[in-house]
């Protein structure tokens, strides 16, 4: 390719074979940066620092990982257990459209209009929704259904063991709308859930409905750019009629930790915005005044140690996780539902008190411009309750890789 004095974004990643998104994120870590366009604010690079940085490239082994893909045309997904929508946004990033959300919380529902009035959501128990509208009309069919046990009066493990479970619900859709492939998320216990047979029930009622199941894996959010020591597990189903290779995304080589998080820094270009937050109970708050950052409830003094503890002292396991102080150079623990519950601290490492709205959320990879709305508990529940949205992300770009392969493969060759 020729070379210019100035390039645009787009020239730029042709130049260096690289994605834009990896050249706006080399930017805000310093790695290229690039320079603004005085009128457009548009980024620009010159031609000396590609040359640098083409020289530097032929040099040195880059460890990089980058699972970025582009969608060939437009792909549209039906989001069942939206919530405040965590893994939507993911999905929005990755460049897949949202043609209509299910969410029976109303304070969920409220976040997901007020951030995005233009997303359909469908508020209400999906048991009362049908979708068979929707077949031939969507790609893609996701829901982070609660984990519930089966019946195991059957013998298969079928869709007539699911009836009254929620997955019996996101069964039902998928076969109502027919999509190219199916998404379930859940958390990493529903592995071993009824000794793994609720997980094995799952599977057996996709095979049912015409859906060959992945192999599950565990995807820990740390290895996908959140901040977080966060587990979920994905059950990918694709319909039968389909021969193309689902790959879950590469791991990135680079963790962050809760600085990261609530600093400015390579995930977000300001300090955590301030915002409402909860606070701990005095006879909590004097407890953990006692905990160094990376401490728990072991860097007590004994007798503290079971006072504070109770019965549980006496207990096997760690219990780590209990009167819990995050360092600022570690992820964070799995957020919980309710930053003050009993026996699942995350306290802020330097102030004794659990971590803001607006934390959560950071912690979370949730954009600082999403608003959640209702009661500050609420807001609590929404976050706890996500889909880390750069998790989201990355699996999105694993589903647009999956659906260009499937259309290029109809094109005649």
């Amino acid at each position: 390719m020729v070379m210019k004095k100035f390039y645009s974004l787009a020239e730029a990643a042709e130049v260096l074979g690289k994605s834009k998104e990896t050249l706006r994120r080399w930017d805000r870590e310093g790695r290229l940066k690039a320079v603004r366009e005085p009128i457009s604010n548009y980024r620009i690079y010159e031609k000396k620092q590609l040359n640098m940085f083409l020289d530097l490239a032929s040099t040195e082994k880059e460890d990089e990982v980058d699972n970025f893909v582009a969608p060939i045309r437009e792909y549209k997904v039906l989001e069942l257990f939206a919530g405040a929508g965590g893994l939507a946004i993911g999905l929005e990033k990755a460049g897949i459209k949202c043609a209509a959300l299910n969410e029976i919380d109303k304070w969920a529902c409220q976040t997901l209009r007020e951030n995005r009035p233009d997303w359909n959501v469908l508020e209400g128990d999906v048991k009362d929704f049908e979708f068979s509208k929707y077949k031939g009309e969507i790609d893609i069919v996701t829901g982070g259904f609660p984990c519930q046990a089966f019946s195991y009066a059957g013998k298969k493990l079928g869709l007539k063991d699911a009836r009254g479970t929620l997955f019996y619900e996101f069964a039902r859709v998928v076969q109502e709308v027919q999509p190219l492939i199916c998404i379930g998320e859940n958390v990493r216990g529903l592995m071993s859930h009824e000794k793994g047979k609720t997980i094995q029930g799952m599977v057996s009622v996709l095979d049912e409905i015409g859906y060959n199941v992945v192999p599950v894996q565990v995807l820990k959010a740390i290895h996908y750019r959140v901040p977080q020591k966060r587990e979920l597990i994905f059950l990918v189903g694709i319909r039968k009629d389909i021969d193309i290779q689902f790959n879950y995304p590469k791991k990135h080589t680079k963790i962050y930790n809760l600085s990261d998080a609530l600093k400015k820094g390579e995930l977000y270009d300001c300090d955590v915005p301030v915002s409402e937050g909860a606070k701990y109970p005095d006879h909590k708050k004097k407890v953990l005044d006692l905990v160094p950052p990376k401490g728990y409830w072991r860097n007590l003094p004994v007798s503290i140690q079971k006072e504070y503890m109770g019965k549980s002292y006496f207990l096997g396991g760690g219990k780590t996780g209990i009167a819990r102080r995050i360092g600022w150079d570690e992820p964070s623990l799995t957020l919980t539902c309710s930053p003050a519950q009993k026996q699942t601290e995350r306290c802020h490492p330097e102030e004794t008190r659990p971590f803001t709205v607006r934390e959560y959320a950071r912690i979370q990879t949730f954009p600082d411009d999403w608003i959640f709305t209702g009661p500050i508990s609420q807001q609590y529940k929404q976050i706890g309750n996500a889909v880390p949205c750069n998790l989201g992300q990355e699996v999105g770009y694993s589903i647009v890789q999956f659906l260009n392969d499937y259309y290029s493969s109809l094109k005649p060759k």
